[in-house]
């Protein structure tokens, strides 16, 4: 493995006492991936517990509303079809048999949206695994479904009410656990942050997304695309989609923020600085001092301040261009997507769908361009908020 550096970003900055465990995890991992057992194990999992491969679907009716005359394909990655609901059970997989490895019988978690919490919760359930998921007052109240979805597979789950009672808090108080439990506990992380080895761990275990859609697109299209687009908050499902592109020079890559309302935004990539959160260094929301600020998105898996270590060399190299959409224009491409496909998006996702309506309505896109968006997670946890802002 490396050395958990992306050019000037990522590191380890932890409590001593952390040091042991995240060795150890790199250790595990390293032996693990040389295993060819560890590796059969997981893509049975894949196979028959979580569904993959998820399918690659031509939105022929988005393809025609978003892209006018320019006659251009767009093409979902379908993560939503994963058992749980979203790219996220890739990861928790993974991770839960790197936590059988290492003898620990605890999870702990943190979660916005509640899909990260709920597919920590299924595996911990398959694993049979004791699981605490913390998560922020606010998103307990908007994500309720995923709450009722986490208590029936066994997990406690522990409302965060400090600071802005969201992504960053809950964060905050599972490393505090974790710190407190380490000897028989692992942290589940649910996107590509933290210290070292997890930026790493989570965006090789995430990109089967871009594995399987890379062979999918060139058996349908007999070439790659012209454009990967993929909602960013930590950073998961995006790096899960594009790391497998990066030497495809061809290939323009765009990862699409949360820009928010006049409540605020998580344009971390777009609006913050280099600094330190939650264990490594990456671009983040701050003040002056050095102070973290609040964030804010419509989507709560995107209501984060920072993002993964990788995204920000990626940002700073150019290979990835970065760009925002508002709540409104997600909540508008989240309609949209429901009433052209019948498939509801989660509004992560939504954030990826309206700026690739932004794309093929300028100059970036040419006629004939093949898109494809990664459709990150179902909408079946928002309906309750989408209602609320369109029925006030």
């Amino acid at each position: 493995m490396s050395d958990g550096r992306f050019g000037v970003f990522g590191g380890q900055f932890v409590p001593e006492t952390l040091m042991p465990c995240l060795i150890q995890l790199s250790e595990t991992y390293e032996d693990a991936r040389e295993d060819p057992a560890f590796a059969e194990e997981l893509h049975e999992l894949f196979r028959h517990y979580s569904g993959r491969p998820t399918p690659l679907y031509h939105a022929e009716r988005l393809s025609r509303a978003y892209g006018g005359s320019k006659n251009c394909r767009i093409y979902l990655k379908r993560e939503d079809l994963n058992h749980t609901g979203a790219h996220k059970i890739n990861n928790c997989l993974g991770q839960a048999l790197l936590a059988r490895r290492m003898n620990k019988t605890r999870i702990v978690a943190e979660t916005g949206a509640g899909q990260h919490g709920v597919a920590t919760a299924t595996v911990a359930a398959l694993f049979d695994m004791s699981c605490t998921i913390y998560m922020g007052e606010l998103d307990i109240e908007r994500q309720h479904p995923n709450v009722l979805r986490m208590k029936l597979l066994g997990a406690e789950i522990v409302p965060v009410s400090s600071g802005s009672r969201t992504l960053k808090d809950a964060t905050n108080e599972t490393i505090r656990d974790w710190v407190t439990n380490v000897r028989t506990t692992h942290y589940i992380i649910g996107s590509t942050v933290g210290p070292h080895p997890y930026p790493t761990i989570v965006r090789n275990l995430q990109s089967i997304i871009g594995d399987e859609a890379r062979r999918q697109i060139v058996q349908v299209e007999e070439r790659l695309p012209d454009a990967l687009i993929a909602c960013v908050g930590g950073g998961s499902n995006s790096i899960g989609l594009f790391y497998p592109f990066l030497e495809d020079e061809d290939v323009r890559m765009y990862g699409v923020e949360a820009g928010g309302s006049e409540q605020g935004h998580s344009a971390a990539l777009g609006e913050g600085t280099p600094g330190v959160l939650h264990g490594s260094l990456s671009y983040l929301l701050q003040t002056e001092d050095g102070q973290v600020k609040s964030a804010h998105s419509i989507a709560a898996g995107l209501d984060y301040p920072g993002v993964g270590p990788e995204h920000s060399q990626l940002k700073d190299s150019g290979r990835v261009a970065y760009y925002s959409v508002t709540d409104k224009e997600a909540l508008s491409a989240f309609q949209d997507l429901s009433r052209l496909e019948g498939i509801i998006p989660a509004l992560e996702s939504s954030h990826a769908l309206a700026f690739a309506k932004q794309y093929l309505s300028d100059s970036r896109s040419k006629p004939g361009e093949v898109i494809l968006i990664n459709l990150s997670g179902r909408g079946d946890k928002d309906v309750e908020s989408v209602e609320k802002v369109l029925n006030p």
